[in-house]
C-alpha cells in the first residue's frame, strides 16, 4: 500500500461528501420571457422544454465536502492514477473547511486504449456523488451535441450540458467528454468549440445553449476528459485543462488488479460463492498480460468455463483464447 493509501485509511472514518446547499443555474424569469414569444402553435418542443424548465424550478444540489471522503480504496484499485488521485485529494482539502463551493479543475486523461480511463471517471462521480452526463466524442460529427442545435433546425434539440444541468438533480455534476481526439468536425461546425467557453470558469457561468437560447450556469461543472493521442487536441483546450498521462499498470499492480476483480464478481453473484476465495496464481499471470478493462470479460469467460467443466477454481485453460489463437477481448468500460 502506498504512503498516500495508507495516510487515507486514517480519515476513512471522518464524515464524506454531503449535499451543502442548493444553487439555482437557470433564472426562471428568463425561461418564463423565452416562453412568452413563442408564437402559438410553433416550436412544441421548445415549449415543453420551456415548461419542464419552470416545472422542475432552477434549484439543484450543490455538493459540498466537509471531510475528506474516503478514498483509499481507489488508490488500492487504480494504482496507474495516483497522481490524478492526490490531485483531486488536495482540491478537496483545499475547499471543505471553507464557505467554498466543491472545485476541481478540468482534467484530461491521456493513455493508451483499455487502460481504465472512462472507468475512473465513473468511480469520481460516484466519490464526489454529483452525478454524471457523459459524452463520447468518437460517434460525434457536429459541435451541436454539447452546446445544442438551433430550434430552427429539424430535429434540433438541447446539448448534453444543458440536459445534464437541467434534466438531473445537480449543480456540479461530472461531465465526461470520452475520446476527445476523435471529435470529428462536419463542414463548420467544430464538435470541441464549446468546449472552450465552458472550461473556463467565468465564461461558463452564463453558458447558452443554442436550442433553448437560456443562459445556464455551468461554472460548476467537473470536467473529465479522456484521450489517446495528445496531439489530435486543439491547444486551446490542453490550456484550460490539467493533462495527467495514464500508463498501464506495472505487473504487479496488473495482478493485483486481476484479484480484485475476480473477488469483486465472485461477491456480487451467488454462483460466485461456488468458487475458491483466491485465484490460481498461473491465472493472475495470465490476467496481467491484459488491459485493466479486458479483465472482467476474461474472468466472465474463465468462470463460465470453469463451471461447464464442474470445477470451483479456474485454470488458465479457462481463459478466452487458451485453446489456440488469442482473438481480441476488448469491451467497453
Amino acid at each position: 500500500m502506498s504512503s498516500s493509501s495508507t495516510e487515507l485509511v486514517a480519515i476513512a472514518s471522518q464524515p464524506g461528501i454531503p449535499i451543502a446547499q442548493m444553487r439555482p443555474v437557470y433564472r426562471c424569469a428568463d425561461v418564463q420571457k423565452r416562453l412568452h414569444k413563442l408564437p402559438p402553435k410553433e416550436h412544441e418542443t421548445l415549449r415543453s422544454t420551456y415548461e419542464r424548465m419552470l416545472e422542475k424550478g432552477a434549484e439543484r444540489f450543490q455538493v459540498k465536502p466537509s471531510g475528506l471522503p474516503a478514498m483509499a480504496h481507489l488508490y488500492d484499485e487504480l494504482p496507474n492514477f495516483h497522481e490524478v488521485l492526490d490531485d483531486i485529494r488536495r482540491q478537496l482539502a483545499l475547499c471543505h473547511d471553507s464557505r467554498d463551493a466543491l472545485e476541481i479543475t478540468p482534467m484530461l486523461l491521456l493513455g493508451p486504449p483499455g487502460v481504465g480511463k472512462t472507468h475512473f471517471a465513473r468511480e469520481v462521480a460516484q466519490l464526489l456523488g454529483t452525478g454524471m452526463g457523459f459524452v463520447s466524442m468518437s460517434s460525434l460529427t457536429a459541435g451541436w451535441v454539447l452546446s445544442g442545435a438551433s430550434s430552427q433546425w429539424k430535429g434540433a434539440r438541447p446539448g448534453k450540458v444543458f440536459e445534464t444541468l437541467v434534466d438531473g438533480q445537480y449543480a456540479n455534476p461530472v461531465m465526461v467528454v470520452d475520446e476527445i481526439d476523435k471529435a470529428r468536425g462536419e463542414h463548420a461546425y467544430d464538435p470541441l468549440g464549446a468546449l472552450y467557453s465552458l472550461l473556463e470558469h467565468d465564461t461558463a457561468g452564463q453558458f447558452i445553449d443554442e436550442f433553448a437560447e437560456v443562459p445556464v450556469d455551468a461554472s460548476q461543472v467537473i470536467w473529465v476528459a479522456t484521450a489517446n493521442d495528445e496531439r489530435a487536441i486543439p491547444e486551446p483546450i490542453l490550456n484550460r485543462v490539467n493533462v495527467y498521462q495514464i500508463e498501464m499498470p506495472g505487473r504487479d499492480a496488473a495482478r493485483a488488479i486481476a484479484r480484485r476483480l475476480y473477488q469483486g464478481i465472485r461477491a456480487e453473484h451467488d454462483w460466485g460463492q461456488r468458487f475458491q476465495p483466491e485465484p490460481a496464481e498461473a491465472v493472475l499471470e495470465r490476467l496481467a498480460e491484459l488491459a485493466p478493462r479486458e479483465m472482467r470479460r476474461a474472468w466472465m469467460t474463465a468462470f463460465g468455463n470453469a463451471r461447464l467443466a464442474g470445477r470451483d477454481e479456474i485454470q488458465a485453460a479457462d481463459l478466452p483464447g487458451s485453446g489456440g489463437k488469442r482473438g481480441a477481448m476488448g469491451f467497453l468500460n
